[in-house]
């Protein structure tokens, strides 16, 4: 494995709590060695863990600790043996203090793991939901662009091209007028991004007058094909560059425009 897949991987928070082989445990020594960055992580894996545990420790009640004082200060008698007489076991008082050490010791270490990998179960929640997220996403264009294409492949919708008026050369839009029902659909991809409190507004020449067509909307910072108001009857579409929001009535000259 290299650096970035060894600190990923999960074998240090382990190393860290000991919770690994001497196999193991000997390879992350060497690796440690040898990176930097191994050794980097493990020093910052150890200061976590004991900084998370001073942040959450948690006092006990002075009951508690009188009960537990009391225990470990009650004497006990040294004995010859480890038998009673009766056939019975006596734990000596060196077995009892081993004991508590280790029982201890298997609550810390609890602790620690419980800590590390309800973190790491956490970070994979949040990465699935983005997961998720940039899935919906994706869906959600796919079906716009599959409707795009029904659009433009439909055997009613009329192509127009908007050629540049006052818009810089290499600039248009298309209509795509569905002759059957009188939907309009623009997409305004090749406009320029527009400035900051513009945008574009679509417009309609009917009877020799202006008639709004909707404004267009750009999505994500994009501007794409887009469902605008329907039409029965139109001479001209132009587009102008409008206040952010539209205007009733353009005193704009046509950004893009066209003539059927």
């Amino acid at each position: 494995m290299n650096k970035e897949e060894i600190i990923s991987s999960g074998l240090l928070e382990a190393y860290v709590m000991g919770d690994i082989t001497s196999i193991e445990n000997a390879q992350i020594e060497q690796w440690r060695a040898q990176y930097s960055e191994v050794n980097d992580e493990i020093v910052s894996i150890e200061k976590n863990l004991e900084a998370y545990a001073f942040a959450n420790a948690i006092t006990p009640s002075d009951k508690v600790k009188q009960k537990i004082t009391a225990i470990i200060n009650t004497p006990l008698q040294p004995l010859a043996n480890n038998n009673n007489g009766n056939g019975a076991k006596v734990v000596s008082i060196s077995s009892w203090k081993n004991i508590a050490a280790a029982a201890v010791a298997l609550l810390i270490g609890s602790a620690i793991f419980n800590v590390i990998y309800f973190g790491k179960y956490k970070d994979a929640s949040a990465k699935y939901e983005d997961s998720e997220k940039t899935i919906a996403s994706l869906n959600a264009n796919l079906a716009d662009e599959a409707n795009d294409m029904n659009v433009i492949r439909s055997k009613y919708s009329l192509p127009l091209k908007l050629k540049p008026d006052i818009a810089p050369k290499d600039a248009d839009a298309k209509i795509y007028w569905l002759t059957n029902t009188g939907e309009i659909y623009i997409d305004p991809s090749n406009l320029p991004a527009t400035p900051k409190g513009m945008q574009y507004q679509l417009w309609a020449i009917v009877d020799g007058k202006a008639i709004d067509g909707g404004l267009i909307v750009s999505k994500d910072g994009k501007l794409r094909m887009q469902k605008m108001k329907t039409f029965g009857k139109a001479q001209a579409f132009a587009v102008t560059l409008e206040v952010e929001g539209g205007v009733v009535a353009s005193k704009e000259k046509p950004y893009v425009i066209v003539s059927l």
